[in-house]
């Protein structure tokens, strides 16, 4: 074979050889991205739940620190150290303190056993309490002042030790509540109340702002008839789980 039949042949195998190593090249690029986006994408790996009966946890939710008793919290995913979304709790009253591990296992391994239905916990015995990010959501004190007045009726109705209580009008998104408050300083206590319906008992929800976290109180509407202790237990428990400290 000349030299000159030889030199196609060479060129043609030299540029096979370049197209292959480019192949190569952005088969390698496109592994190596891959494996970057599937790391981005890939969800973190579950935190190991908090024993039921360890210490309180500290959590962060929209950048506020709470110390919290694993006990207390009821969706098992809550249950870690950290920062969180919302987390959600459950207190007995008036001691304040975690529902006990044992009621609550003995109500999950009888509901497993399918001989008995679990029994219907008791909820007038117990606060839920919720904690959120308040987001674009107006503070408590000025959904009070700014909010409320605009849907409620003209007059309000004696409490109980000092209380007014002001239903909110029909069509209004507060249709079936009512305003109840401290005739007198609105602001030290003030809650939103569904009324009882037959066999329904009303509830109340109390709000409180924390920096830029929201901590939601849910009790029996019964309890206003001690409002002033409730307050005060209240105060107790955000204390205990936001202490100034923090």
């Amino acid at each position: 074979m000349t030299v000159q039949a030889a030199i196609p042949r060479y060129r043609r195998w030299r540029g096979l050889r370049s197209l292959w190593s480019a192949i190569a090249i952005v088969a390698v690029l496109m592994a190596a991205a891959g494996t970057f986006v599937s790391y981005v994408l890939w969800p973190t790996w579950p935190k190991p739940d908090a024993p039921l009966d360890a210490p309180a946890i500290p959590v962060t939710v929209a950048g506020a620190l709470f110390n919290v008793p694993p006990a207390a919290i009821r969706a098992a995913v809550q249950r870690h150290p950290g920062a969180h979304e919302r987390i959600d709790l459950v207190f007995l009253w008036p001691s304040l303190a975690p529902p006990t591990a044992d009621g609550q296992a003995a109500a999950k391994a009888s509901s497993a056993d399918g001989r008995d239905a679990a029994p219907v916990p008791r909820t007038d015995d117990r606060v839920f309490v919720t904690i959120a990010g308040l987001g674009a959501v107006l503070a408590p004190v000025v959904r009070l002042r700014t909010i409320y007045p605009r849907y409620i009726e003209a007059q309000a109705a004696a409490g109980p030790d000092g209380l007014a209580i002001l239903p909110f009008r029909a069509g209004t998104p507060y249709e079936g509540e009512d305003l109840v408050y401290l005739a007198e300083k609105p602001e030290e206590f003030f809650a939103l109340c569904s009324r009882p319906i037959r066999t329904v008992p009303g509830t109340c929800i109390q709000e409180r702002s924390l920096d830029a976290a929201e901590v939601t109180l849910r009790f029996s509407r019964e309890w206003l008839q001690d409002w002033r202790n409730v307050a005060a237990g209240f105060d107790r428990l955000v204390a205990q789980l936001h202490a100034a400290g923090n």
